[in-house]
Order: structure tokens, then C-alpha cells, then sequence
């Protein structure tokens, strides 16, 4: 619950993963711009852990927009995730196989829709397979349970939301991106998108939050990178995805409250009346 560490251990999912009540969910997704040789679903199809159904981000989001991977309705959401077997009274258990992006970002879409019981595998896959956990390449066959969505609006952010909390510094926003990128030093992944920053925002690369293993950070590290993890405070990134590890990161400190600018970066510097601070923090 969410009181507690918002991730679990291989070794906890090993003992409990046989419990009825346990859904485990396989939500790897790789940048589009690393060009990877496979897809999430494709690795997941190769090898995961048994009886994991696969979230794609991609395929479970909204319509209607160019924007990528942007959050659904709650009708939408629930009528995909209801097929996967996810439903009222699970425990869900969401783990990835690259560096804790998409699952974290799936903890956080599950939250949204009122999902109080789920956590993060810290270290995903590999943790899995170090802890002597087996893999399946068979699809599972889940069975269909009901879902009720309970939308929590407070942790998901728009445009305009950020816009105002950003003149009126009424919230820590932290972006997830590359210092380089932040600061307009390098270029943005996405064609003829300009670099730089949300004025009055924060620089915290999400990849920092990480130890060399990909496992989260202890919390005492954690607490050496965050001013002030309590205060109110928004996510953001490239598109909505890392902005996602920052909020786990800010939850494992006792800050469940963190919202996630949805639309992040790809959306904001999309319009040029947004202002784009540049420069370092």
C-alpha cells in the first residue's frame, strides 16, 4: 500500500508471485530513438517472467493526438488492462527490461486510474534472473476481471497547469532530461523540436536516481539529490515516460503525491508561444 516502499525484491516476487491475488506485468518499452533491434513486446514475447501479460504504452493510450503514449480515458484504460487479467483487488507487481522507464511509467498510469496496491520490481528482469527466478516464452492466457478506475487528477498534469505553476513557482518542477538537453546544449532526440528548458525548472536526469545494476537508489541517497522531496512537485521529461522514475523516486521517499506532466517536453517546446528558458539550472 502507500505507505510503504513503492517497489518490491526479486526475492519478495519469488516467495508471493504464486499468490492468487498477484499480477505481474511486463511493461518494457524502449526510446524510439536508440533504435533498438526489437520491440518491448518482442522481448517480452522471447523471455519473461511466468505469467506476465505485456502493457504496451504505445498500444494502451490516447487518441487523437500526435503527442506519444499520452494517458487514456479511464473507459479506455480500463477495458484494456480488464483484459490483461488486472482487476479489483490485485496486487500488481510492474517490472521492465530497461533501466525502470516504462514500468515506472505504468505504476504511475495505474495510480492515476485509483490503483492503490501496485509496486515496482527493483533491478526488472535482471533482478529476476540474479535471484535464480525462471523465464517463459508462453503468452499467458489471462482471465478477464473487472476494473474499476477511480481517476486521481492531481497527479497528472497539462500544459496550462504547468504553465501557471511554473509563473506562479507554486511547484518544484523537475525535469528528467540530460543536463545538455536542459540546458539547450544539445539537440532534442525529436526532429525539429528546440532544446532547453520550463523556466524555473529543475535538472535531475532520471538516470541518476538509478545504481550502476539499474536497482532505485536507497533512500538515503535519494535524499542527498532532492532539496526538498516533500514539497509539491511535477515531473516532467521528454514524453512523460522518465518524468515517471522521478516520481517512484520522490514516492520511496514518502512523497506519493508527485504529478507527472503528461505531454512533457515533446508537447511544451511543440508550441512556440511557450516560453523555453536555456542554461543551467
Amino acid at each position: 500500500m502507500e505507505h510503504e516502499d513503492p517497489l518490491v525484491t526479486a526475492e519478495w516476487l519469488k516467495e508471493n508471485i504464486t499468490a492468487p491475488d498477484v499480477r505481474v506485468v511486463d511493461a518494457t518499452w524502449f526510446p524510439p530513438f536508440l533504435n533498438m533491434e526489437k520491440t518491448g513486446r518482442q522481448a517480452w514475447s522471447e523471455g519473461h517472467i511466468p505469467g506476465s501479460v505485456y502493457f504496451d504504452i504505445d498500444a494502451i493510450k490516447a487518441g487523437g493526438t500526435d503527442l506519444p503514449h499520452m494517458l487514456p480515458d479511464p473507459v479506455m484504460f480500463s477495458s484494456r488492462v480488464r483484459k490483461l487479467g488486472i482487476g479489483d483487488g490485485n496486487r500488481i507487481i510492474v517490472y521492465d527490461q530497461f533501466k525502470f522507464f516504462a514500468s515506472a511509467r505504468v505504476w504511475w498510469m495505474l495510480r492515476v486510474m485509483g490503483q492503490k496496491d501496485v509496486k515496482v520490481l527493483d533491478g526488472g528482469l535482471q533482478a529476476w534472473i540474479d535471484a535464480g527466478g525462471e523465464l517463459e516464452d508462453l503468452p499467458p492466457v489471462p482471465v478477464e476481471r473487472h476494473f474499476t478506475a477511480r481517476v486521481r487528477s492531481d497527479l497528472v498534469k497539462d500544459a496550462n497547469q504547468v504553465l501557471a505553476a511554473s509563473e506562479a513557482g507554486s511547484h518544484t518542477i523537475i525535469d528528467s532530461r540530460s543536463p545538455e538537453r536542459f540546458s539547450g546544449d544539445a539537440p532534442e532526440p525529436r526532429e525539429d523540436l528546440p532544446s532547453g528548458h520550463i523556466p524555473g525548472s529543475i535538472c535531475q536526469p532520471s538516470g541518476e536516481l538509478r545504481t550502476p545494476d539499474d536497482r532505485l537508489k536507497s533512500a538515503d541517497e535519494l535524499r542527498t539529490l532532492f532539496a526538498d522531496p516533500t514539497a509539491p512537485t511535477i515531473a516532467t521529461c521528454g514524453s512523460g515516460v522518465s518524468a515517471a522514475v522521478t516520481a517512484l523516486a520522490l514516492a520511496r521517499l514518502g512523497n506519493w503525491d508527485v504529478a507527472v506532466y503528461d505531454g512533457s517536453w515533446t508537447e511544451w517546446a511543440s508550441d512556440s508561444s511557450r516560453p523555453i528558458a536555456k542554461g543551467a539550472a
